[in-house]
This record gives structure tokens, sequence and C-alpha cells, in this order.
């Protein structure tokens, strides 16, 4: 069975190696599971997205914006424009997504799966954090409140 779907990914991925593909909003959840990654790292309200088959760079649009997601207590930001690299089991090169870390915002930088302990590594810089990897099975949808919640906190606290 494992290797029908490693060959059903590699056919997947050879299709779309043709050319540059541009996919509507609803297919971009069903390619991540081709790349190793669970569907939920990204928000449900996905506009559109274009994956370059040369270098499988990838460029995500948002409908809503501001869209923030909490991941296991953990709050997470996505800009309206998310890019990165796809490779089997990770994404480089992390542009448009934020990890709130003892009140600041971070950007992540890059995101791999840990298939042997079940958990997702996000790497903000040098530094990484890992969460359950089933806290991503599940599509989140965006929440506008968000960084407010963090100026209310400093504010009071001033």
């Amino acid at each position: 069975m494992e290797k029908l779907q490693y060959g059903l990914t590699i056919f997947s991925l050879y299709l779309l190696s043709l050319n540059q593909v541009s996919f509507s909003a609803t297919d971009v959840h069903d390619l991540l599971p081709l790349y190793n990654l669970p569907k939920g790292l990204l928000p449900q309200n996905i506009k559109s997205y274009t994956l370059s088959t040369a270098d499988n760079s990838f460029t995500i649009e948002l409908s809503s914006h501001p869209c923030y997601v909490n991941f296991n207590g953990q709050s997470v930001y996505y800009d309206r424009i998310i890019k990165g690299k796809l490779g089997f089991g990770k994404v480089s090169e992390v542009s448009g997504i934020q990890a709130k870390k003892f009140f600041v915002w971070v950007s992540v930088t890059g995101i791999d799966v840990d298939e042997t302990n079940g958990m997702i590594e996000f790497f903000v810089g040098t530094l990484s954090q890992k969460l359950p990897a089933q806290e991503f099975e599940t599509i989140h949808n965006c929440k506008a409140k968000g960084l407010r919640d963090s100026f209310s906190y400093l504010e009071a606290s001033i």
C-alpha cells in the first residue's frame, strides 16, 4: 500500500512538473498530503495559490485578513500572502506566517514533519518548537482577532 501511495505521489508531482500551475482554493489542502504535510497547516480561507514546478515555490492568497488560528495553545498569524518552497515533509523559505512567543510575534521560516515522534516542527530562525501533528489534521477557520488582544495585554501591563 505504501508503494502505491508513493507511486501516486511521484506521478502527481510529475504531472505538476510540466509547468507552473494555478489551482482553485479547495485543491491546496489536498495537495499538501502529496508532500507528506498535513492538510491543516493552512487555514480554510484560501482564495488561490500557485505552485512553480521548477523549484516547488508557492504563493498562497487568503480571502480574508487578518487571519489568526490557535494550535494547541499556540497562536499563529497568517498574512494575506504566504510564500515558501515545498519539499517532501517540509516547507522552507516561509514568509507570511508568524507565531506568538512570550507576547511577541516572530516569523516562521520553516516547517518539518517529524513522523517518528508524530510532531510538526516550526522554525523561527535557528530556534524551533514542536507541536503534535494531530493538531494539524483538521483545517481551521481564521479568526479576525488575535494581535489586538496582544496590544490590550501590553496596555494593561504598562
